[in-house]
């Protein structure tokens, strides 16, 4: 299932559409493998930390994520440090999780294996 969202193309969200409702969640979270689903200040959000042997593969890793994100008009928040990138993906428009973010979710994680 992963491949399939790793192969869709994110959609405009057009602010008026409400966040996936608990039901949807459970569908989407098997399908990107490793995601927390976390909550801040009352929005769900997913986030994975990456780990890698050094801070110049996470700086790679860092710029391939964004240059996903640029490509399908979604981005994440990075949080990059030695050896180590954490990637949080929500739609601020909706304050909470759109299928967009399980897309791009499914893409990170092809940048991280290599594909």
């Amino acid at each position: 299932m992963e491949e399939k969202l790793a192969q869709m193309k994110c959609t405009a969200c057009r602010g008026d559409e409400p966040p996936l409702t608990e039901e949807e969640l459970e569908d989407y979270l098997p399908q990107v493998s490793e995601w927390d689903l976390i909550e801040e200040n009352g929005v769900h959000k997913l986030q994975r930390t990456f780990d890698f042997k050094n801070f110049a593969e996470a700086l790679h890793f860092t710029n391939r994520v964004g240059e996903a994100a640029e490509k399908e008009g979604h981005h994440p928040i990075i949080t990059l440090t030695w050896g180590r990138a954490t990637v949080t993906w929500y739609t601020h428009k909706i304050d909470g999780l759109h299928e967009n973010d399980f897309i791009m979710a499914a893409k990170t994680n092809d940048i991280y294996s290599g594909d």
